[in-house]
């Protein structure tokens, strides 16, 4: 398993080791002691999944302190466009915004530390996606940015024509609402 820096502090892709033959293929998603030793001593105590289809984006989510939630993220059929976006407020990369593609084929994940907001567009026909969380869900902590906030300005690889938002989703204000 290779854990890979990104241009935002924290933020890692990781890379697991896979074993494929004529039988089709293995891989371990986590393992906490390979996750441990490098640093990434989290533990997870919820997961998550769910199927979107093409055009769909969720988020950009996150949840306020003590309930903040680290995010595993990776996509078991179809293809995603996963989004974090630093909302540390007194990280040099605030407001920045980092974006890669994980697929059924390339079995990437996505590993999302607190403070940072997060977001996915389905590329495929349909998604699947499932991701470990740290934290519980608390619905008074959930909070939100907008996904087509203008300071981001996140291409989220869909045409706008075909982009599918819920509404709660499209209630939520722009990046500057954290200001």
């Amino acid at each position: 398993m290779k854990v890979i820096d990104t241009i935002l502090p924290g933020l890692k892709i990781i890379e697991p080791t896979v074993f494929e033959d004529e039988r089709g293929y293995f891989f371990e998603s986590y393992n906490k002691e390979v996750f441990d030793k490098q640093g990434l001593a989290y533990t997870f105590v919820q997961d998550n999944q769910s199927k979107s289809s093409y055009g769909v984006i969720r988020g950009l989510h996150y949840q306020t302190a003590p309930y903040a939630q680290t995010k595993l993220v990776r996509v078991i059929e179809g293809m995603i466009y996963d989004v974090a976006v630093d909302i540390r407020k007194n990280s040099p990369t605030f407001g920045k915004w980092f974006g890669c593609e994980l697929s059924m084929e390339n079995k990437l994940q996505l590993l999302i530390p607190h403070g940072f907001a997060h977001g996915f567009s389905v590329l495929s026909k349909t998604a699947v996606v499932l991701y470990k969380c740290d934290s519980l869900y608390n619905k008074h902590a959930e909070r939100g940015i907008r996904y087509d906030s203008p300071e981001l300005a996140i291409d989220w690889k869909i045409p706008v024509e075909k982009i599918i938002v819920s509404d709660k989703d499209k209630l939520f204000p722009g990046l500057n609402s954290l200001l």
